[in-house]
């Protein structure tokens, strides 16, 4: 009897129900939320699936991350989050949307560039608050990365600074903000700009030739990096799916690049970054403090890319509708469909997404561009 008895303890006492604190119910609960909003609301679940996921495990088994001990082999997910560390994942990332988007709007109408570096001064003013907050200059660089609502450089930056202890909370809040665009940038877009302004309708882009399209990435590489050499990761990356694309002569490697590979790193990469969100870790003041700055700069790179929209629309005696600005953000083609929908809630008939692709490719550049220009003052090679 007393055998059974102490069976019956042990096993008791190995549940999760035993060692869990509050912490943890909170952050399961939060991870539940997460799942409604991807597969109710369909708040990009590609994203927010996996991330939520990981995040429930971790917080119901935090040795799924433990890293390897002289003892023990490491969690599952601990390898998968060592390949954002190393800056594998974020890098095929960008490979996979390079193949995946059409670049033709932004090469038919070059002033896009404008709207997406405009959308880039969220990423500067979280910059000079984490400052303020008491943030080192690195771990500002690389919390202030979440403004250009990009999972990919937010974690690619934050490896470079070597602010791996942050990397966590700054790449959940950057996928969070990436997956509620639909929620967070309307309300923005709707004080920013008029009924009138939203009812604009853009003159029909011109064609944009094969030539064009194959020279594009590779003129962009040349040129970026070589002026930001650091950025080649990204940028490179970036435009050879590009070029697998628009080539036409590799449309296996631009399907496998497009589809298999980038669907598998996107599970790698959402379900270890959720796992970096355990109660002992993500449940503190320097957390709040940048899922906080995340939420500024991505409202104000937001706010920055429609005012400059207005400012087009002016110069350009009304042809520009100031709703393409806010797609100046990185997340493609997120923004640029929010762009779409907001237009058409004024005019059904309004058609904006091929002209809010424009300045969301740009901003996914131009994001780029600042993580290599951070890492350049910071005299990381």
């Amino acid at each position: 009897m007393e055998y059974i008895v102490n069976t019956l303890d042990n096993l008791i006492h190995q549940t999760a129900f035993m060692n869990l604190t509050w912490g943890n119910y909170l952050m399961i609960a939060v991870a539940c939320v997460f799942l409604y909003l991807a597969i109710a609301k369909d708040f990009e679940p590609l994203l927010l699936v996996g991330i939520a996921f990981g995040m429930l495990l971790v917080n119901i088994y935090p040795d799924i991350i433990a890293a390897p001990t002289a003892t023990s082999n490491g969690g599952l997910l601990y390898y998968f989050f060592q390949l954002d560390e190393w800056a594998i994942l974020p890098s095929l990332i960008f490979m996979g949307v390079g193949a995946m988007t059409d670049f033709g709007p932004l090469i038919a109408n070059p002033s896009s560039f404008l709207l997406g570096a405009a959308a880039q001064f969220g990423i500067f003013a979280a910059y000079f608050g984490a400052i303020a907050m008491g943030f080192n200059g690195k771990a500002a660089a690389a919390i202030s990365i979440i403004g250009g609502a990009d999972g990919p450089t937010s974690i690619f930056l934050a490896s470079k600074l070597g602010q791996t202890d942050l990397m966590g909370p700054i790449a959940v809040a950057a996928y969070s903000y990436m997956s509620l665009v639909p929620i967070i940038q309307p309300p923005i877009m709707k004080l920013i700009t008029s009924e009138k302004d939203r009812r604009i309708k853009m003159k029909q882009l011109r064609p944009v030739s094969k030539l064009e399209r194959i020279l594009f990435p590779i003129v962009v590489t040349i040129i970026v990096c070589m002026i930001l050499p650091t950025t080649a990761p990204l940028v490179g990356m970036l435009m050879l799916g590009n070029l697998f694309r628009e080539c036409g002569v590799v449309r296996q490697l631009q399907e496998t690049a497009s589809n298999a590979l980038m669907y598998i790193v996107v599970i790698l990469l959402s379900t270890s970054v959720g796992a970096t969100t355990s109660a002992e870790a993500f449940l503190n003041v320097t957390t709040l403090k940048i899922v906080a700055l995340g939420l500024i700069a991505f409202a104000f790179g937001t706010a920055a890319g429609a005012v400059f929209g207005q400012l087009m629309k002016i110069a350009t005696h009304g042809k520009v509708n100031p709703l393409i600005g806010s797609a100046g953000v990185s997340a493609v083609p997120m923004a640029a469909r929010v762009s779409q929908k907001v237009g058409a809630e004024a005019d059904p008939t309004n058609f904006l997404l091929m002209h809010a692709m424009g300045p969301n490719v740009a901003g996914v550049i131009g994001t780029a561009v600042v993580a290599g220009v951070f890492m350049a003052v910071f005299g990381i090679v």
